[in-house]
């Protein structure tokens, strides 16, 4: 949401200045640039590595065959993977495709210490001067300040939660929304966030040991409380580890830390299973609720407003609590041939990317119709792609590529 890690921008004329002026709104990249690597101790981490969609007898996780055999086509050993050889990030080992995403489950990975001290945000001013942008821009919003959620969490906004994950300069986070299944009524295991917090686009690849924390930090505790918590009171309703991530492929062909490339289609959709295997509920019932998404809401000037929720990590926040913006949309376009995105005024930073927005849908009920992708460093608005025909396509892609199992 706020700023990012530097990056070149691609494209020509005001585009090429724009590049300047946004940030890919992912703490994704903007945590990359301090958080450390991890140490020694992660190393080993304990359990075996593991895809979600299939079991052995006794109850535990095991890699299906077309994942082993992903793995082996890039020469990735599956023991080596889980005991440290995640952290290659040379060229030929950061897999880039969209067929080629994997996503090994490293069971205990994220522990206590792990998630907490995955939101470090650095500070990169950029100008929040958009003036030279094409097609229909709204004048800037006015800024919103974040109110934090109620807790507990669970109870204002169960379906939201922290996305985790690494890159290639440390572990990194996002925000993330449970959403609704058209294969599994009532049973959902989708999660819907921001193209830039799974993939790292033109210039990269997937990232690794993503996983998403429903209601993390359910009651709210300070840093300090934090350090003294137990994995339950980080994570009441469990972590749970993406087995299929699908994105767009303007945003792999296109995104950009910085300049809002391939922002108009930053959003991705993930397929996710408990870490420690298979409990017999769904993720939808384990946290008792999914939003539907809304692939045609109305248009700007209709919606009387739109509340973005996520995880602030970049000052003055610190990425440990859940917070709330709540305005009137209005219109950005960065490029005039691309979708024209929303705009509200929100003091969110970096780390909040990917948190899901909410409006009235068609029916009148809440409906999540966008995410954070981009907005400038120094916290005054966010901006959100319309969803429309490829965000539907990627969505009921991975829908469809579960709906048997």
């Amino acid at each position: 949401m706020r700023l990012i890690r530097p990056a070149r921008a691609a494209r020509r004329g005001t585009a090429r200045r724009r590049s300047s002026v946004l940030a890919a709104a992912a703490a994704a990249t903007v945590l990359a640039l301090t958080a450390t690597a991890c140490g020694p101790e992660e190393d080993n981490a304990g359990g075996e590595p593991s895809a979600s969609t299939g079991q052995s007898s006794d109850g535990k996780i095991t890699i299906p065959d077309d994942l082993k055999n992903r793995l082996k086509e890039h020469g990735i050993d599956p023991d080596k993977w889980r005991n440290g050889e995640w952290k290659n990030w040379d060229k030929d080992k950061w897999l880039r495709e969209a067929k080629d995403f994997v996503n090994p489950i490293i069971e205990d990975l994220w522990d206590p210490d792990r998630m907490r001290d995955a939101d470090k945000a650095p500070q990169k001013p950029v100008d929040n001067d958009i003036s030279g942008d094409q097609g229909v821009t709204d004048p800037t919003p006015v800024p919103v300040r974040a109110t934090g959620v109620e807790t507990p969490y669970h109870t204002s906004a169960a379906e939201s939660g922290k996305l985790l994950f690494d890159g290639p300069k440390g572990s990194m986070v996002c925000s993330a929304t449970v959403v609704k299944d058209p294969a599994h009524p009532g049973k959902s295991n989708m999660v819907w966030t921001a193209g830039h917090c799974v993939h790292a686009g033109k210039e990269g690849g997937w990232y690794r040991n993503i996983a998403f924390v429903p209601s993390y930090n359910n009651d709210g505790l300070s840093l300090a409380e934090l350090k003294k918590a137990t994995k339950q009171q980080i994570a009441p309703y469990g972590v749970w580890w993406g087995v299929w991530a699908q994105t767009s492929e303007q945003w792999i062909s296109q995104g950009a830390s910085t300049g809002g490339l391939g922002a108009p289609y930053d959003f991705a959709v993930l397929q996710v299973a408990p870490e420690k295997g298979s409990t017999g509920k769904s993720l939808e019932e384990t946290v008792g609720s999914a939003l539907p998404v809304e692939f045609n809401a109305p248009a700007v000037p209709k919606i009387e407003s739109m509340t973005a929720t996520g995880y602030p990590a970049a000052p003055p926040y610190d990425g440990q609590k859940a917070f709330q913006c709540a305005d009137k949309p209005g219109r950005l376009s960065l490029v005039e041939q691309d979708p024209t995105m929303y705009r509200i005024g929100c003091s969110m930073t970096g780390g909040s990317s990917g948190g899901g927005w909410v409006a009235a849908g068609q029916d009148g009920k809440p409906a999540l119709v966008s995410n954070t992708s981009i907005g400038p460093v120094t916290a005054g608005w966010l901006a959100g792609p319309r969803l429309g025909k490829e965000a539907e396509g990627v969505y009921e892609a991975v829908s469809k590529k579960y709906a048997g199992q």
